[in-house]
């Protein structure tokens, strides 16, 4: 399947259901990589417009470029009142903006799935001297027992969990990416949920198996039992290290 229409059946439950981003996280954009109120951004790869709703109060433009119809239909309708934000039909590799138009480029939850090497030509065409780049990931951590229990079965039900993980990407990825120095910064991150609310959140991702099919029956009835097991007050904690990549390219 084409990575860029990977989401086109999963969009409502992306929007309920993924997590967002800790304010310490776009403290951190201002205060390190120079984000303020006269910034330009362009957020690639902007899906749902999770993070282009949190940069829009802090910057004077965000361009979000997202090439699914579906996610950013659904962005525009939910961000309608926002006025400073700049909707394009764009790839990674072929953003539609002008050259040297941003100071910043940010890219949430979708860098591995880009043509890396034709991505850091677009933003090399694209930033200001001095721009840079910041690569963005909810990491989802294995730190109690339901997460482990739930990342076990994604490895056992779902069909392509490992190819498309973003883990993948190693330190070698990075470095080839960026030029000269980048940083790694972490910033701690949380969902609490009900049971319909882990459901959604395993059905808001790619790679999870479809409804209807043998591997979803076995993946939710994993889940109903371990939520039995684990949730407290009726809830379950997803758990997230917010990771940043910065530098410039």
């Amino acid at each position: 399947m084409d990575s860029t229409e990977r989401f086109s059946t999963r969009v409502e439950a992306y929007v309920k259901y993924r997590p967002g981003y800790p304010a310490a996280m776009l403290d951190f954009l201002a205060s390190n990589l120079d984000m303020g109120p006269q910034t330009q951004v362009a957020d690639i790869g902007a899906g749902t417009g999770i993070l282009t709703a949190l940069l829009a109060p802090r910057v004077q433009k965000v361009w979000a470029v997202e090439p699914n119809d579906e996610m950013r239909g659904a962005a525009r309708r939910m961000l309608a009142d926002v006025g400073n934000i700049g909707w394009l039909h764009g790839s990674a590799e072929a953003t539609g903006l002008p050259t040297g138009s941003v100071d910043l480029v940010t890219v949430a939850q979708a860098f591995h799935w880009f043509d890396r090497a034709a991505f850091r030509q677009e933003c090399q065409r694209l930033l200001r001297p001095g721009g840079r780049v910041a690569l963005i990931w909810n990491d989802r951590l294995m730190n109690t027992d339901f997460l482990k229990a739930y990342e076990e079965g994604l490895h056992a039900y779902s069909g392509d969990y490992e190819e498309v993980n973003h883990r993948n990407l190693g330190e070698a990825d990075f470095r080839t990416f960026f030029t000269g120095e980048y940083r790694l910064d972490r910033f701690e991150n949380s969902q609490l949920f009900d049971l319909d609310g882990v459901l959604g959140r395993l059905n808001s991702s790619s790679y999870a198996p479809v409804v209807g099919t043998p591997a979803h029956d076995q993946m939710t009835a994993l889940i109903r039992r371990e939520f039995e097991r684990h949730a407290v007050n009726g809830k379950i904690a997803f758990n997230y290290s917010t990771l940043v990549y910065s530098g410039r390219v």
